[in-house]
């Protein structure tokens, strides 16, 4: 997809979450009143805010993330600033997750400061140049502030949804009053449930917003990393098999999954997103792998589950990439 369309299909996703959002609550305004919505709105905007200020202290427990020395890894605190300067964003802090899956994320607050983690996985087997590619995507992720955008589009489904639940409770055991008074429990519970139902569909928006921003942050690293293109399919194509591999020797990545959307491959697709066999040997294995995955077809069953997911499937952000490298290489 040209970046041009990306970033308008983002924009015209937002959009749309929001107005459909709006539309709804304005409607459900004129219904029951003002008061109650404002008290609801107010409190999942509360809860809201307050996870994202205090999230990254979470995640740092969670994942035993620490932030590292710029003499303990000199190469990626250069990487870091680098890329970081070539994106005309502040260095973030440089953390290590002490976990075992190969991965990365970018993450923070305004309380905490942006932050850039990679995992001990992920030093232990990917070379330094593709670490690179996968630094450029994380910042570019905070280059585009995908923290507050997923924010913000994440706060509307959780409305609708606090909506239709208080509605249909509220249908539930004032129906005897309102049908004497004329204005039916039934109305009201019925109400509800479309709009929990329509909550849902708000959810799958999300969803596609935050895989479309993945592509967004994979375009980013292409532009600002030397080759970073193909250093990105490489190190994505090595991330999946390299979680297949550890999920075969018995390891729970269900234990990493509580931010999982955080990361750049998502570890729960792992085994669906690898069919092949050739696991890390060497470089030359994952350069015959990414060529397989360009050349392979998505499965029907693979776009109804990526609906699902945060995370694009990778063969489909491998093809991208190598649509970005054709563009880069013609301007």
């Amino acid at each position: 997809m040209a970046l041009w369309k990306l970033k308008l299909t983002m924009a015209g996703t937002l959009a749309l979450i929001i107005g459909l959002t709006t539309l709804i609550i304005a409607w459900i305004m004129s219904i029951i009143g003002y008061f109650d919505i404002y008290l609801i709105a107010g409190f999942i905007i509360t809860i809201n805010i307050l996870q994202w200020l205090l999230a990254p202290y979470i995640i740092d427990s969670i994942y035993r993330v620490r932030e590292v020395k710029p003499s303990e890894l000199p190469w990626l605190h250069q990487y870091v600033r680098e890329i970081a300067s070539r994106s005309g964003i502040e260095p973030p802090k440089v953390m290590i997750a002490d976990i075992p899956i190969p991965n990365a994320f970018a993450y923070g607050s305004p309380i905490a400061g942006r932050r850039v983690a990679i995992t001990r996985g992920l030093i232990e087997s990917v070379p330094k140049d593709e670490i690179k590619a996968i630094v450029g995507h994380e910042i570019g992720h905070l280059k585009h502030r995908d923290m507050e955008v997923m924010m913000i589009a994440s706060l509307m489904p959780a409305l609708i949804f606090l909506l239709g639940r208080w509605l249909m409770i509220a249908g539930l055991f004032s129906g005897g009053r309102r049908d004497r008074e004329g204005g039916g429990g039934a109305i009201m519970f019925i109400v509800g449930a479309a709009l929990m139902a329509f909550s849902f569909v708000l959810n799958l928006m999300v969803l596609g917003l935050s895989r479309l921003r993945e592509y967004y942050a994979d375009s980013h690293s292409a532009m600002v990393v030397e080759d970073g293109a193909t250093k990105l399919q490489r190190a994505l194509t090595r991330l999946v098999l390299e979680t297949r591999r550890l999920i075969g020797r018995g390891l729970d990545v269900s234990n990493f999954s509580q931010f999982r959307a955080l990361f750049i491959t998502d570890p729960m697709r792992a085994v669906e997103d690898a069919e092949s066999s050739a696991f890390l040997t060497g470089t030359d294995r994952i350069i015959r792998e990414v060529e397989r995955l360009k050349r392979r077809e998505v499965t029907l069953t693979e776009r109804i589950l990526e609906l699902f997911s945060t995370h694009p499937n990778v063969t489909k952000r491998i093809r991208a990439l190598e649509e970005l490298k054709r563009t880069i290489s013609c301007s």
